[in-house]
């Protein structure tokens, strides 16, 4: 999850906030056990992006099953570093920056799986799915990226990160990628739309320099 900076503007809630306000306690528990093993925020980020590494290797040999046990066991990691370096007192810009763009390797790598899995197997209509699905993944992180560059909270849609995994992992792990492949594709690229929508929204009639309201 990302280690962001808090943003003074109030922004619309989404699951993952509310997944970070009622898992708390267990993600703060997790956090201090992994600090006590003396691991670091940076550790525990890489270890995730080396987990994704694992699962989109086991995704192109066809093992679905194994390639999903392994990101639900890795997909966890995401919310407990930034919490390991608000623990540690090292939240930084950085550390966001770092654990963004970590973040969207891991999900890219995860795909890139699947595409050399269903080119492996001539299976085309499923390598456009995958192709929308990672372009609708990387929409939206850009648009939220370059709306908050403008001072804009761009934090609603129906498919976030999250909701991403809720879909695939299920999708791996009973063997329906390609149905899990597709949802992603289109409702990513819905939450895109919406955020764009969003921007044009609070953003109209005001000039480049005006901020928000």
């Amino acid at each position: 999850m990302d280690r962001v900076v808090e943003n003074k503007q109030e922004g619309p809630k989404t699951f993952t906030d509310y997944l970070r306000v009622h898992l708390k306690g267990a993600a703060d528990s997790a956090a201090g056990f992994l600090l006590n093993l003396g691991l670091k925020p940076n550790a525990v980020t890489f270890a995730g992006l080396l987990g994704h590494i694992g699962a989109a290797l086991l995704v192109v040999y066809g093992h679905m099953f194994w390639g999903g046990l392994v990101l639900l066991i890795m997909a966890p990691l995401d919310f407990l570093d930034g919490t390991m370096a608000r623990m540690r007192g090292e939240s930084s810009a950085f550390g966001a920056f770092v654990d963004s763009v970590t973040d969207r390797y891991s999900e890219f790598v995860i795909m890139g799986g699947l595409l050399i899995y269903y080119l492996m197997n001539q299976d085309w209509i499923a390598c456009i799915g995958v192709y929308l699905a990672a372009v609708g993944s990387l929409m939206v992180s850009y648009i939220r990226s370059r709306g908050e560059g403008l001072g804009f909270t761009v934090k609603i849609g129906l498919l976030t990160r999250v909701e991403r995994y809720i879909v695939l992992i299920p999708g791996l792990l009973f063997n329906f990628p390609g149905i899990a492949v597709w949802i992603i594709a289109v409702l990513a690229n819905f939450t895109a739309l919406q955020r764009i929508f969003f921007v044009r929204r609070e953003s109209y009639g005001r000039p480049l320099d005006a901020g928000p309201k």
